[in-house]
């Protein structure tokens, strides 16, 4: 379990302006010292990088060397589900990201939540050769379609156990990753599709922790066989 510690300040860059696919897009970059990787947020529709829970998942991230770019999909007053696009447009951050002198030397990784998590894996099919690790977190997978039989990164489905139908729907979309090395479904005993019961939210980022530290910064071989079995 990777337990918050006393870390120096991490290098923030607040209310960036991304170009991707047609529109500017504003994000927050956040680089803990001696950062293993960075992970890109897609928010679900109606949520954005204000999100108080995927700032409390980020949190947990830098508290394990982990840069996280929190950057909203869509424009002020723009309302779309559209997860081609927001895949595309989540593509085109990555290609920022990539050259971008503070991050462009760190391996990528995707957290998706709700229909965001579509987004991540169109967008990882996208850029099969620099997306390492993608997780989920109660994702609607299945909306990203045949882009999912072309993800190449290891991936991983976070689900709660009262979360009936995104596990079944998560099942079905891991069914679909026929060329991921390695994928799991996590379902985690007690939750609700937010997470919001007391404790929860600290052992998502827990294993959204674990699966990035292991494909971000090595190649991750200690979680093949179990995501395998």
């Amino acid at each position: 379990m990777v337990t918050p510690t006393a870390l120096a300040p991490p290098f923030e860059h607040r209310n960036l302006k991304i170009p991707a696919a047609g529109v500017t897009l504003t994000g927050d970059l956040t680089i803990p010292e001696n950062a293993r990787g960075v992970v890109i947020f897609a928010h679900g529709s109606g949520s954005g990088r204000m999100s108080p829970r995927n700032r409390s998942v980020a949190a947990w991230l830098h508290n394990a060397r982990l840069a996280t770019l929190l950057v909203d999909l869509v424009t002020p007053g723009e309302e779309t589900l559209d997860t081609d696009l927001l895949g595309a447009r989540l593509a085109a951050i990555t290609d920022w990201v990539s050259v971008h002198p503070d991050a462009r030397d760190l391996h990528v990784g995707y957290f998706g939540a709700g229909t965001g998590a579509a987004a991540a894996l169109v967008a990882a099919a996208l850029r099969p050769q620099v997306v390492r690790a993608v997780v989920s977190r109660g994702g609607r997978a299945e909306l990203a379609g045949a882009a999912l039989g072309r993800v190449t990164a290891p991936t991983l489905f976070i689900a709660g156990s009262r979360d009936s139908t995104v596990i079944e729907l998560n099942r079905l979309a891991r069914h679909e990753l026929t060329h991921a090395p390695v994928s799991l479904l996590q379902v985690v005993p007690g939750a609700t599709h937010l997470f919001e019961e007391a404790g929860m939210l600290e052992m998502l980022g827990d294993l959204a922790c674990n699966w990035f530290e292991h494909f971000l910064g090595g190649p991750g071989m200690a979680l093949v066989a179990r995501a395998r079995s």
